[in-house]
Protein backbone atom coordinates (compact mmCIF):
# COMPACT_ATOMS: atom_id res chain seq x y z
CA UNK A 1 0.00 0.00 0.00
CA UNK A 2 1.48 3.41 -0.93
CA UNK A 3 2.57 5.57 2.21
CA UNK A 4 0.53 8.58 2.72
CA UNK A 5 1.31 11.79 2.60
CA UNK A 6 2.51 13.58 5.59
CA UNK A 7 3.75 16.93 6.87
CA UNK A 8 5.89 15.39 9.68
CA UNK A 9 9.44 16.07 7.77
CA UNK A 10 8.39 19.98 6.73
CA UNK A 11 11.18 21.87 8.33
CA UNK A 12 9.87 25.23 9.06
CA UNK A 13 13.09 26.87 9.54
CA UNK A 14 13.54 30.12 11.07
CA UNK A 15 11.16 31.87 8.88
CA UNK A 16 7.52 32.34 9.73
CA UNK A 17 5.18 29.90 8.54
CA UNK A 18 1.97 30.95 7.19
CA UNK A 19 0.48 27.20 7.51
CA UNK A 20 2.32 25.89 10.70
CA UNK A 21 3.73 27.83 13.82
CA UNK A 22 6.89 26.80 15.21
CA UNK A 23 5.69 24.50 17.83
CA UNK A 24 4.13 21.96 14.67
CA UNK A 25 0.59 23.06 15.14
CA UNK A 26 -1.60 24.57 12.45
CA UNK A 27 -2.35 28.40 12.15
CA UNK A 28 -6.17 29.15 11.80
CA UNK A 29 -7.94 28.06 8.55
CA UNK A 30 -5.22 25.36 7.90
CA UNK A 31 -6.45 22.45 9.70
CA UNK A 32 -8.74 20.80 7.31
CA UNK A 33 -6.33 21.37 4.47
CA UNK A 34 -3.73 19.08 6.51
CA UNK A 35 -5.90 16.53 7.19
CA UNK A 36 -7.56 16.60 3.64
CA UNK A 37 -3.89 16.43 1.84
CA UNK A 38 -2.51 13.97 4.35
CA UNK A 39 -5.22 11.44 3.56
CA UNK A 40 -3.65 11.72 -0.02
CA UNK A 41 -0.68 9.43 -0.95
CA UNK A 42 2.52 11.63 -2.56
CA UNK A 43 1.28 9.58 -6.07
CA UNK A 44 -1.89 10.95 -5.71
CA UNK A 45 -1.04 14.37 -5.25
CA UNK A 46 1.97 14.28 -7.79
CA UNK A 47 -1.02 12.66 -10.31
CA UNK A 48 -2.96 16.02 -9.30
CA UNK A 49 -0.05 18.24 -9.75
CA UNK A 50 0.48 16.98 -13.27
CA UNK A 51 -3.54 16.98 -14.13
CA UNK A 52 -3.51 20.90 -13.44
CA UNK A 53 -0.39 21.68 -15.21
CA UNK A 54 -2.32 20.03 -17.99
CA UNK A 55 -5.40 21.89 -17.63
CA UNK A 56 -3.27 25.16 -17.59
CA UNK A 57 -1.24 23.95 -20.85
CA UNK A 58 -5.39 23.36 -22.09
CA UNK A 59 -6.47 26.48 -21.50
CA UNK A 60 -3.70 28.26 -22.79
CA UNK A 61 -2.57 29.95 -19.70
CA UNK A 62 0.39 31.25 -20.56
CA UNK A 63 2.81 34.37 -20.55
CA UNK A 64 6.06 35.22 -22.46
CA UNK A 65 9.39 35.61 -21.20
CA UNK A 66 11.95 37.90 -23.59
CA UNK A 67 14.41 38.65 -20.94
CA UNK A 68 16.43 35.60 -22.16
CA UNK A 69 17.16 36.61 -25.82
CA UNK A 70 13.94 35.67 -27.62
CA UNK A 71 10.24 35.35 -26.75
CA UNK A 72 9.46 32.64 -24.79
CA UNK A 73 5.34 31.07 -24.05
CA UNK A 74 5.58 29.23 -21.05
CA UNK A 75 2.75 27.76 -18.54
CA UNK A 76 2.75 29.49 -15.60
CA UNK A 77 4.17 27.18 -12.42
CA UNK A 78 1.41 26.59 -10.29
CA UNK A 79 1.55 24.83 -6.62
CA UNK A 80 -1.57 22.65 -5.37
CA UNK A 81 -1.25 23.62 -1.81
CA UNK A 82 -3.86 26.65 -1.37
CA UNK A 83 -2.98 29.54 0.72
CA UNK A 84 -5.48 30.34 3.28
CA UNK A 85 -6.42 33.76 4.91
CA UNK A 86 -8.19 33.92 7.81
CA UNK A 87 -11.57 36.34 7.28
CA UNK A 88 -10.95 38.41 10.40
CA UNK A 89 -7.31 38.66 8.80
CA UNK A 90 -8.46 39.85 5.66
CA UNK A 91 -11.44 41.97 7.24
CA UNK A 92 -8.62 44.53 7.76
CA UNK A 93 -6.31 43.71 4.57
CA UNK A 94 -9.71 44.70 2.95
CA UNK A 95 -9.84 47.63 4.89
CA UNK A 96 -6.26 49.09 4.96
CA UNK A 97 -6.34 48.63 1.06
CA UNK A 98 -9.50 50.37 0.87
CA UNK A 99 -7.63 53.67 2.90
CA UNK A 100 -4.78 53.31 0.33
CA UNK A 101 -6.55 53.45 -2.78
CA UNK A 102 -8.94 56.43 -1.19
CA UNK A 103 -5.63 58.45 -0.24
CA UNK A 104 -3.82 57.47 -3.89
CA UNK A 105 -7.19 58.62 -6.25
CA UNK A 106 -6.60 61.68 -3.95
CA UNK A 107 -3.02 62.31 -4.36
CA UNK A 108 -3.50 61.73 -8.73
CA UNK A 109 -6.30 64.50 -9.00
CA UNK A 110 -4.35 66.99 -6.46
CA UNK A 111 -0.60 66.69 -8.00
CA UNK A 112 -2.99 67.28 -11.73
CA UNK A 113 -4.09 70.26 -10.35
CA UNK A 114 -4.07 72.07 -7.28
CA UNK A 115 -1.08 70.11 -6.29
CA UNK A 116 -1.78 71.60 -2.00
CA UNK A 117 0.30 68.47 -1.13
CA UNK A 118 3.28 70.07 -3.39
CA UNK A 119 2.13 73.43 -1.74
CA UNK A 120 2.42 72.16 1.63
CA UNK A 121 6.13 70.57 1.06
CA UNK A 122 4.23 66.93 2.62
CA UNK A 123 6.03 65.89 -0.77
CA UNK A 124 9.08 67.36 -2.53
CA UNK A 125 7.78 69.30 -6.05
CA UNK A 126 11.16 68.09 -7.73
CA UNK A 127 10.22 64.51 -6.69
CA UNK A 128 6.92 64.65 -8.28
CA UNK A 129 8.27 66.69 -11.32
CA UNK A 130 11.53 64.87 -12.00
CA UNK A 131 9.55 61.14 -11.80
CA UNK A 132 9.20 59.65 -15.40
CA UNK A 133 5.75 58.71 -14.90
CA UNK A 134 4.54 62.64 -14.35
CA UNK A 135 2.76 63.44 -17.29
CA UNK A 136 2.22 67.42 -18.22
CA UNK A 137 -0.31 66.65 -20.67
CA UNK A 138 -2.64 65.54 -17.82
CA UNK A 139 -2.16 68.65 -15.52
CA UNK A 140 -6.04 70.28 -15.50
CA UNK A 141 -7.56 66.92 -16.17
CA UNK A 142 -10.50 65.22 -14.45
CA UNK A 143 -11.29 61.90 -15.13
CA UNK A 144 -15.17 60.57 -15.28
CA UNK A 145 -16.02 60.07 -12.16
CA UNK A 146 -13.13 61.67 -10.33
CA UNK A 147 -11.82 58.49 -10.54
CA UNK A 148 -8.24 57.70 -11.64
CA UNK A 149 -6.97 54.09 -10.72
CA UNK A 150 -10.03 51.83 -11.79
CA UNK A 151 -7.99 48.23 -11.71
CA UNK A 152 -4.85 48.39 -8.95
CA UNK A 153 -2.64 44.91 -7.97
CA UNK A 154 -0.99 45.96 -4.33
CA UNK A 155 1.84 44.00 -3.39
CA UNK A 156 1.78 42.36 0.00
CA UNK A 157 4.06 40.52 2.08
CA UNK A 158 4.41 39.59 5.91
CA UNK A 159 7.81 39.50 7.45
CA UNK A 160 9.52 37.91 10.51
CA UNK A 161 6.84 38.79 13.21
CA UNK A 162 3.85 37.91 10.65
CA UNK A 163 2.97 41.32 10.42
CA UNK A 164 1.46 42.27 6.52
CA UNK A 165 3.07 45.45 4.70
CA UNK A 166 2.72 47.24 1.50
CA UNK A 167 6.30 46.42 -0.77
CA UNK A 168 4.49 48.42 -3.59
CA UNK A 169 1.82 49.83 -5.38
CA UNK A 170 0.65 48.97 -9.01
CA UNK A 171 -1.65 51.29 -10.94
CA UNK A 172 -1.21 52.01 -14.55
CA UNK A 173 -1.61 48.06 -15.89
CA UNK A 174 -1.47 45.86 -13.35
CA UNK A 175 -1.37 42.48 -14.55
CA UNK A 176 -1.96 38.50 -12.88
CA UNK A 177 -5.39 39.00 -12.38
CA UNK A 178 -6.19 35.94 -14.89
CA UNK A 179 -3.74 33.53 -13.19
CA UNK A 180 -5.77 34.16 -9.55
CA UNK A 181 -9.44 33.29 -11.68
CA UNK A 182 -7.94 30.54 -13.43
CA UNK A 183 -5.74 28.99 -10.07
CA UNK A 184 -9.56 29.00 -8.39
CA UNK A 185 -10.72 26.52 -11.68
CA UNK A 186 -8.29 24.64 -11.16
CA UNK A 187 -8.52 24.01 -7.42
CA UNK A 188 -12.44 23.37 -8.40
CA UNK A 189 -11.17 20.43 -10.71
CA UNK A 190 -8.17 18.80 -8.39
CA UNK A 191 -9.89 19.63 -4.96
CA UNK A 192 -13.34 20.39 -5.39
CA UNK A 193 -14.63 18.21 -2.02
CA UNK A 194 -11.63 20.44 0.00
CA UNK A 195 -12.54 23.68 -1.32
CA UNK A 196 -16.40 23.18 -0.83
CA UNK A 197 -15.70 22.10 2.53
CA UNK A 198 -13.46 24.84 4.05
CA UNK A 199 -15.96 27.54 3.21
CA UNK A 200 -13.91 30.18 0.91
CA UNK A 201 -14.73 33.46 -0.66
CA UNK A 202 -15.64 33.48 -4.21
CA UNK A 203 -13.66 35.40 -7.01
CA UNK A 204 -14.97 34.37 -10.10
CA UNK A 205 -17.89 37.43 -10.23
CA UNK A 206 -14.43 39.73 -11.10
CA UNK A 207 -15.20 40.16 -15.05
CA UNK A 208 -19.22 41.04 -13.58
CA UNK A 209 -17.44 43.41 -11.40
CA UNK A 210 -14.93 45.14 -13.90
CA UNK A 211 -17.52 45.01 -16.78
CA UNK A 212 -19.81 46.66 -14.32
CA UNK A 213 -17.10 49.43 -12.84
CA UNK A 214 -16.30 50.07 -16.86
CA UNK A 215 -19.71 51.08 -17.86
CA UNK A 216 -20.44 53.14 -14.96
CA UNK A 217 -17.52 54.99 -16.90
CA UNK A 218 -19.49 56.03 -19.68
CA UNK A 219 -21.80 58.74 -20.68
CA UNK A 220 -23.91 57.01 -22.45
CA UNK A 221 -26.32 53.99 -21.64
CA UNK A 222 -25.39 50.84 -23.00
CA UNK A 223 -21.78 51.74 -23.58
CA UNK A 224 -19.34 49.60 -26.15
CA UNK A 225 -16.41 48.80 -23.73
CA UNK A 226 -13.11 47.44 -25.40
CA UNK A 227 -10.22 45.78 -23.94
CA UNK A 228 -6.78 47.60 -25.53
CA UNK A 229 -3.68 45.20 -25.88
CA UNK A 230 -0.32 45.45 -27.76
CA UNK A 231 -0.82 42.74 -29.47
CA UNK A 232 0.15 38.92 -29.49
CA UNK A 233 3.30 39.33 -28.37
CA UNK A 234 2.78 41.04 -25.12
CA UNK A 235 4.08 38.58 -22.83
CA UNK A 236 0.32 39.10 -20.75
CA UNK A 237 -1.31 39.02 -24.20
CA UNK A 238 -3.36 35.68 -22.41
CA UNK A 239 -4.69 37.72 -19.95
CA UNK A 240 -6.04 40.93 -22.45
CA UNK A 241 -7.91 37.85 -24.19
CA UNK A 242 -9.51 35.85 -21.16
CA UNK A 243 -10.81 39.06 -19.99
CA UNK A 244 -12.46 40.55 -23.17
CA UNK A 245 -13.87 37.09 -23.38
CA UNK A 246 -14.56 36.66 -19.89
CA UNK A 247 -16.78 40.24 -19.75
CA UNK A 248 -17.91 39.91 -23.52
CA UNK A 249 -16.14 42.91 -25.23
CA UNK A 250 -14.11 43.20 -27.71
CA UNK A 251 -10.58 42.99 -27.79
CA UNK A 252 -8.85 45.30 -30.26
CA UNK A 253 -5.57 46.57 -30.95
CA UNK A 254 -4.30 49.76 -32.02
CA UNK A 255 -5.28 48.47 -35.98
CA UNK A 256 -8.69 48.60 -34.60
CA UNK A 257 -9.14 52.13 -33.61
CA UNK A 258 -9.23 55.42 -34.95
CA UNK A 259 -10.14 58.92 -33.82
CA UNK A 260 -12.75 60.33 -36.55
CA UNK A 261 -15.01 63.08 -35.63
CA UNK A 262 -14.00 63.70 -32.42
CA UNK A 263 -14.74 60.14 -31.04
CA UNK A 264 -12.65 57.13 -31.07
CA UNK A 265 -13.97 54.46 -33.03
CA UNK A 266 -13.62 50.71 -33.62
CA UNK A 267 -13.61 49.12 -37.43
CA UNK A 268 -16.24 45.93 -37.71
CA UNK A 269 -17.79 44.21 -40.45
CA UNK A 270 -20.18 46.97 -40.36
CA UNK A 271 -18.45 50.14 -40.93
CA UNK A 272 -16.70 52.06 -37.80
CA UNK A 273 -18.60 52.04 -34.22
CA UNK A 274 -17.97 54.47 -31.40
CA UNK A 275 -16.00 53.08 -28.72
CA UNK A 276 -17.08 54.88 -25.15
CA UNK A 277 -14.82 52.87 -22.77
CA UNK A 278 -11.13 51.17 -23.32
CA UNK A 279 -9.68 49.08 -20.64
CA UNK A 280 -6.19 49.89 -21.25
CA UNK A 281 -3.36 47.55 -21.11
CA UNK A 282 -0.65 49.72 -22.67
CA UNK A 283 1.56 51.81 -20.73
CA UNK A 284 0.93 55.71 -19.92
CA UNK A 285 3.01 57.02 -22.77
CA UNK A 286 2.77 54.49 -25.34
CA UNK A 287 -1.66 55.21 -25.74
CA UNK A 288 -0.95 58.31 -27.91
CA UNK A 289 2.07 59.28 -29.94
CA UNK A 290 0.45 62.82 -30.52
CA UNK A 291 0.44 63.79 -26.95
CA UNK A 292 3.44 61.82 -25.37
CA UNK A 293 5.89 59.56 -26.83
CA UNK A 294 6.19 59.73 -31.07
CA UNK A 295 7.84 56.60 -31.91
CA UNK A 296 4.59 54.48 -29.67
CA UNK A 297 3.20 52.25 -32.47
CA UNK A 298 0.89 50.69 -30.35
CA UNK A 299 -1.19 53.49 -29.71
CA UNK A 300 -3.68 55.57 -31.32
CA UNK A 301 -3.23 59.37 -32.81
CA UNK A 302 -5.43 61.67 -30.78
CA UNK A 303 -6.89 59.24 -28.47
CA UNK A 304 -5.44 61.84 -25.85
CA UNK A 305 -7.40 64.93 -26.78
CA UNK A 306 -10.51 62.79 -27.48
CA UNK A 307 -10.29 61.61 -23.94
CA UNK A 308 -9.90 64.90 -22.62
CA UNK A 309 -13.28 66.29 -24.04
CA UNK A 310 -14.73 63.11 -22.21
CA UNK A 311 -16.04 61.50 -25.32
CA UNK A 312 -14.02 57.78 -24.03
CA UNK A 313 -12.91 56.79 -20.89
CA UNK A 314 -9.52 55.02 -20.32
CA UNK A 315 -9.36 52.44 -17.27
CA UNK A 316 -6.92 53.44 -15.42
CA UNK A 317 -6.25 57.22 -16.31
CA UNK A 318 -2.94 58.61 -18.21
CA UNK A 319 -1.02 59.96 -15.26
CA UNK A 320 -1.42 57.71 -12.75
CA UNK A 321 2.10 56.06 -13.12
CA UNK A 322 3.35 58.60 -10.71
CA UNK A 323 2.07 56.75 -8.25
CA UNK A 324 3.76 53.90 -9.05
CA UNK A 325 7.16 55.41 -8.80
CA UNK A 326 9.25 53.63 -6.22
CA UNK A 327 10.52 56.99 -4.25
CA UNK A 328 6.87 57.89 -4.25
CA UNK A 329 5.68 54.99 -2.69
CA UNK A 330 8.18 56.00 0.57
CA UNK A 331 5.88 59.03 0.75
CA UNK A 332 2.63 56.99 1.02
CA UNK A 333 2.12 56.78 4.82
CA UNK A 334 2.32 60.76 4.55
CA UNK A 335 0.23 60.92 1.54
CA UNK A 336 -3.10 59.15 3.34
CA UNK A 337 -2.46 61.27 6.69
CA UNK A 338 -2.44 64.19 4.59
CA UNK A 339 -5.44 63.80 2.94
CA UNK A 340 -7.60 61.25 5.57
CA UNK A 341 -6.25 62.91 8.88
CA UNK A 342 -5.44 58.78 9.28
CA UNK A 343 -2.67 56.23 9.90
CA UNK A 344 -2.07 53.91 7.82
CA UNK A 345 -3.93 50.58 8.70
CA UNK A 346 -1.05 48.18 6.59
CA UNK A 347 2.27 49.61 6.90
CA UNK A 348 5.07 50.31 4.08
CA UNK A 349 8.36 48.34 4.36
CA UNK A 350 10.82 50.67 5.96
CA UNK A 351 12.50 52.50 2.97
CA UNK A 352 16.01 54.60 2.46
CA UNK A 353 15.10 57.19 0.23
CA UNK A 354 18.36 57.81 -1.90
CA UNK A 355 17.85 61.26 -2.73
CA UNK A 356 17.90 62.40 0.83
CA UNK A 357 21.86 62.65 2.17
CA UNK A 358 21.58 60.78 5.24
CA UNK A 359 19.41 57.63 4.00
CA UNK A 360 21.59 58.22 1.32
CA UNK A 361 24.76 57.41 3.35
CA UNK A 362 23.63 54.75 5.25
CA UNK A 363 22.40 52.72 1.88
CA UNK A 364 26.28 53.12 0.41
CA UNK A 365 27.45 52.11 3.89
CA UNK A 366 25.31 49.18 4.50
CA UNK A 367 24.52 48.23 0.81
CA UNK A 368 25.34 44.29 1.57
CA UNK A 369 22.40 44.07 3.74
CA UNK A 370 19.95 46.19 1.50
CA UNK A 371 17.65 45.53 -1.17
CA UNK A 372 18.08 48.35 -3.37
CA UNK A 373 15.33 48.89 -6.14
CA UNK A 374 15.12 51.80 -9.50
CA UNK A 375 12.05 54.04 -9.16
CA UNK A 376 10.62 52.65 -12.40
CA UNK A 377 11.20 49.41 -12.97
CA UNK A 378 9.39 46.08 -12.35
CA UNK A 379 9.34 42.35 -12.33
CA UNK A 380 12.48 42.22 -10.20
CA UNK A 381 14.34 43.90 -12.50
CA UNK A 382 16.83 46.82 -11.90
CA UNK A 383 17.30 45.44 -8.34
CA UNK A 384 20.09 44.42 -6.03
CA UNK A 385 19.76 42.30 -3.03
CA UNK A 386 22.57 43.16 -1.17
CA UNK A 387 23.23 39.63 1.01
CA UNK A 388 23.15 37.26 -2.36
CA UNK A 389 24.93 40.08 -4.25
CA UNK A 390 29.12 40.03 -4.82
CA UNK A 391 31.36 42.93 -3.82
CA UNK A 392 31.54 43.89 -8.03
CA UNK A 393 27.75 44.35 -7.63
CA UNK A 394 27.54 46.67 -4.41
CA UNK A 395 30.13 48.22 -6.40
CA UNK A 396 28.23 49.21 -9.46
CA UNK A 397 25.09 50.08 -7.63
CA UNK A 398 26.90 52.08 -5.24
CA UNK A 399 27.90 54.17 -8.77
CA UNK A 400 25.01 54.55 -9.81
CA UNK A 401 23.14 55.98 -6.50
CA UNK A 402 25.78 58.37 -6.57
CA UNK A 403 25.38 59.62 -10.24
CA UNK A 404 21.47 59.25 -10.14
CA UNK A 405 20.67 59.49 -6.31
CA UNK A 406 16.44 60.30 -6.86
CA UNK A 407 16.27 57.05 -9.19
CA UNK A 408 16.89 54.59 -6.02
CA UNK A 409 15.52 53.51 -2.99
CA UNK A 410 16.68 51.41 -0.36
CA UNK A 411 15.21 48.88 2.11
CA UNK A 412 16.25 46.06 4.57
CA UNK A 413 16.15 42.29 3.43
CA UNK A 414 12.94 40.90 4.31
CA UNK A 415 12.64 37.03 4.95
CA UNK A 416 9.26 36.30 3.24
CA UNK A 417 6.85 34.42 4.74
CA UNK A 418 6.50 30.59 3.85
CA UNK A 419 4.18 28.28 2.38
CA UNK A 420 4.38 24.73 2.69
CA UNK A 421 4.97 23.52 -1.39
CA UNK A 422 4.46 19.90 -2.95
CA UNK A 423 7.29 18.24 -4.36
CA UNK A 424 8.19 14.74 -5.24
CA UNK A 425 10.25 14.59 -1.99
CA UNK A 426 7.46 15.81 0.23
CA UNK A 427 6.50 19.66 1.44
CA UNK A 428 9.31 22.22 1.00
CA UNK A 429 9.35 25.54 2.33
CA UNK A 430 8.59 28.64 -0.52
CA UNK A 431 8.84 32.22 -0.20
CA UNK A 432 5.07 34.03 -0.68
CA UNK A 433 3.91 37.35 -1.37
CA UNK A 434 0.12 38.22 -2.55
CA UNK A 435 -1.40 40.56 -4.76
CA UNK A 436 -4.67 41.79 -4.15
CA UNK A 437 -6.48 43.10 -6.34
CA UNK A 438 -8.77 46.29 -5.74
CA UNK A 439 -11.62 47.52 -8.43
CA UNK A 440 -12.71 51.24 -8.21
CA UNK A 441 -16.25 52.57 -8.60
CA UNK A 442 -19.27 53.97 -6.94
CA UNK A 443 -17.56 52.13 -4.10
CA UNK A 444 -13.97 50.15 -3.49
CA UNK A 445 -14.58 46.85 -3.55
CA UNK A 446 -11.38 44.41 -2.92
CA UNK A 447 -11.45 40.65 -4.86
CA UNK A 448 -11.44 38.28 -1.66
CA UNK A 449 -8.14 36.61 -2.38
CA UNK A 450 -5.65 37.63 -4.90
CA UNK A 451 -2.42 36.27 -6.56
CA UNK A 452 -0.03 34.55 -4.23
CA UNK A 453 3.00 34.57 -5.96
CA UNK A 454 5.64 31.78 -5.07
CA UNK A 455 9.27 31.78 -5.50
CA UNK A 456 9.77 27.91 -6.38
CA UNK A 457 13.83 28.24 -6.77
CA UNK A 458 14.80 26.98 -4.04
CA UNK A 459 16.14 29.77 -1.19
CA UNK A 460 14.91 32.90 -3.60
CA UNK A 461 13.15 35.49 -2.56
CA UNK A 462 12.48 36.57 -6.36
CA UNK A 463 8.77 35.64 -6.65
CA UNK A 464 8.06 37.17 -10.40
CA UNK A 465 7.02 34.98 -13.05
CA UNK A 466 9.47 36.26 -15.60
CA UNK A 467 12.27 35.49 -12.37
CA UNK A 468 11.30 31.25 -11.98
CA UNK A 469 8.57 32.35 -9.51
CA UNK A 470 4.84 30.24 -9.80
CA UNK A 471 1.86 30.46 -8.28
CA UNK A 472 -1.11 29.12 -5.95
CA UNK A 473 -4.57 29.65 -5.29
CA UNK A 474 -5.41 31.97 -1.91
CA UNK A 475 -8.51 31.08 -0.19
CA UNK A 476 -9.78 33.92 1.73
CA UNK A 477 -12.30 32.32 4.43
CA UNK A 478 -15.58 33.27 5.66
Amino acid sequence: MADRFSFSGYNIENFFDEMFHHSGETREGYAYLKEAFQELTLEELSNRQIAAERAMLAMGITFNVYSEGEGTERTMPFDILPRVLPGNEWQRLEKGLKQRIEALNLFLHDVYNDQKILKDKVVPRELIESSKSFLRPCLGLTPPKGIWCHITGTDLIRGDDGQMMVLEDNLRCPSGVSYMLENRELSKQIFPDILARTGVQPVSDYPARLLSMLELLAERPDPTVAVLTPGIYNSAYFEHSYLAQQMGVELVDSRDLVVDGGYVKMRTTKGFEVVDVIYRRIDDTFIDPLAFNPESLLGIPGIFDVYRKGRVALANAPGTGVADDKVVYAYVPRIIRYYLGEDPIIPNVQTYICGEDDDQRYVLENIANLVVKEANEAGGYGMLIGPKATREEHDLFRKRIRENPRNYIAQPTISLSRVPCIFDEGAEGRHVDLRPYILYGNEIHVIPGGLTRVALRKGSLVVNSSQGGGGKDTWVLY
